[in-house]
């Protein structure tokens, strides 16, 4: 079988988890860097034992100098996932790219079309679809165990924590926590329940408390690119319910600064015949000969990290070398993208808004 040569575009943060997966992969070679930024770039090329003359400021650059490149992820900051992709895709390479998949749906479709007329594939870094609640949950909703689910609720609430840099520059990151953080809990949603298309929006966002730089201690959060002169011009809340043509209306939170007592993440779903709650274990809750009753598991059924990106690598390199359907394409990251554009043109406007 082919050996892959994959190089990494935007080696900040969350390559790390990008080149792990490609290491582990035995059918890959970790090739190439690319990154704007030259002391991060150096850092992370000594750290992986990737050659000098195999690192590059420019995209461009490097894919003139080394042809032979296959595959490659682009994990920089958002603004850049469009012009890295197309860039990528035009040169013939098999692209997957981080989360969100553009800055808007305009970008998105554009990078669909690129992926279409090279005839590349083009995969989006929708991780929660490869954890093993996500695995959990469609044993149940294939076997029918829920029945119709026509309400579900998911939150992404962290009390303080935006990572700054440029996750709180707008220009860079198109928004805050609800295209970092709500994109991952929207898309499993949705996932979950058959990818149903969004029709309307009703949604709001609220810059009250910013980034709290007045917070003393860590954050926990703290991108590579954060400084002591950032910019914090995103949304710190986020709320919207989402309407699906299947009837499903999804309720969704995401901020990062709220006055709350602790984190929370959860996803809930509302069936006709159960529901569930992932908060982090999977919790079933039913009726059976006429009581009420709650199913919980005799293992640990929370999201699990350990190799959750070297699932969604493993299964990009399949994707690429076998031809397996992929589980999160570049359609389904436009279709995100439509959302997270309605949810901010409902707030702008204080109106529903409808997806076309």
């Amino acid at each position: 079988m082919k050996t892959l040569k994959a190089a990494v575009i935007g080696v900040g943060s969350i390559s790390y988890e990008h080149i792990n997966g490609y290491i582990k992969n035995p059918n890959v070679e970790l090739y190439a860097f690319c990154d704007i930024n030259e002391k991060q770039l150096k850092l992370m090329a000594e750290k992986f034992n990737v050659p000098e003359e195999r690192c590059f400021a420019d995209k461009d650059e490097m894919f003139k100098a080394l042809p032979e490149i296959d595959i490659v992820s682009v994990t920089t900051w958002n603004s850049a996932h469009a012009e890295c992709t197309i860039a990528a895709l035009n040169a013939g390479k098999d692209v997957i790219c981080e989360k969100p998949m553009a800055m808007n749906t305009a970008q998105a479709n554009a990078m669909l079309d690129a992926a279409k007329k090279n005839g590349k594939h083009l995969q989006i870094g929708f991780v929660r679809r490869y954890g093993n609640d996500a695995d959990i949950m469609r044993d149940f909703i294939n076997a029918d165990k829920f029945g119709d689910i026509y309400y579900a609720k998911a939150t992404y609430l962290r009390r303080n924590g935006n990572p700054g840099g440029w996750f709180g520059d707008k220009s860079r990151s198109g928004g805050g926590p609800l295209i970092d953080l709500g994109v991952h809990v929207i898309d499993l949603s949705r996932y979950l329940c058959g990818n149903p298309k969004p029709v309307s929006v009703y949604g709001a966002t609220f810059q009250k408390l910013y980034n709290r730089p007045n917070i003393k201690g860590g954050k926990g959060y703290n991108s590579v690119s954060a400084g002591e002169n950032d910019i914090c011009d995103v949304e710190d809340l986020a709320t919207a319910l989402i309407r699906f043509d299947n009837g499903l209306v999804l309720s969704v939170e995401a901020s990062f600064s709220l006055n709350i007592k602790n984190p929370e993440g959860n996803i809930q779903f509302f069936g006709t015949k159960a529901g569930a709650k992932l908060d982090p274990q999977v919790e079933i809750f039913t009726d059976e000969n006429g009581h009420l009753i709650d199913i919980s598991f005799n293992k640990d059924t929370g999201l699990s990290f350990d190799g959750l990106f070297c699932r969604e690598i493993d299964h990009f390199v399949d994707c690429v070398l076998n031809g397996t359907p992929c589980k999160a394409p570049a359609e389904d990251g436009v279709e995100i993208m439509k959302i997270l554009d309605a949810i901010y043109e409902s707030a702008r406007t204080g109106h529903e808004v409808i997806i076309g």
